[in-house]
């Protein structure tokens, strides 16, 4: 062996070993920093069932869900679930007012703001950040819901179909809670009818019954009304 060959080596496999262990350590600085931007669940939950209510309809729950998350951003800016959720508040507001100039800012803004939060994702938000649910995943299906939501002439179905599929197709998806995967199911479910594709929706909704998600009631109803 040449003599110059073997210290060659070793330099080589001393650098390669220490790029591993630099990169682990950055792993797990991520993985610290991301578990250190995420609200409590005794900060998020009261948010987040505002902003349920609110997005079934209850217009008086509209305001109190954008305060929240409002308040919660200010606290953790840099976090993507909880800038989604205030995009998606936000947007929702423009159906509290009555200027139409108004109604487009309000909108503009919170759509803004949700492209914003998927512009922050990261490898690292494939993580749980807030309710067990990987970060990637709901920023993207809260965005997907209110892109689906606002008029067409914004220009944001096709994204908002798009998003939703990212969801269904991803790994993470099968290991998501429950919860989560039902809201997901049931609303690719009510995409599916929109665009008249019977069948797709027929399958999305025995998924949630399949799977005895906590939309199952609501899934057979749908079932059985459509038969």
């Amino acid at each position: 062996m040449n003599h110059q060959t073997q210290p060659r080596r070793m330099k080589a496999a001393t650098t390669a070993a220490t790029a591993l262990v630099l990169a682990t350590a950055l792993i797990a600085t991520l993985a610290a920093s991301f578990s250190a931007h995420a609200a409590t669940d005794a900060q998020f939950q009261p948010a987040f069932a505002q902003f349920s209510r609110a997005s079934t309809g209850e217009t008086a729950a509209i305001e109190p869900a954008a305060d929240a998350f409002g308040a919660l951003l200010k606290e953790e800016p840099g976090n993507p679930v909880l800038m989604a959720y205030a995009g998606a508040s936000t947007a929702l507001k423009a159906a509290t007012v009555m200027s139409p100039f108004k109604k487009m800012s309000l909108a503009e803004d919170g759509l803004a703001m949700l492209d914003k939060s998927l512009a922050l994702l990261t490898p690292a938000h494939d993580a749980p950040v807030q309710r067990g649910t990987p970060g990637s995943l709901e920023v993207r299906f809260v965005a997907a819901n209110t892109f689906l939501a606002v008029p067409g002439f914004m220009n944001r179905g096709a994204r908002g179909a798009k998003l939703l599929n990212e969801v269904l197709a991803s790994p993470l998806f099968a290991t998501s809670p429950l919860g989560f995967q039902g809201a997901v199911w049931m609303r690719a479910a009510a995409l599916a009818n929109k665009e008249q594709r019977a069948e797709d929706a027929r399958r999305y909704l025995n998924e949630v019954i399949a799977h005895a998600a906590p939309q199952a009631e609501q899934a057979r109803a749908q079932l059985k009304a459509a038969s």
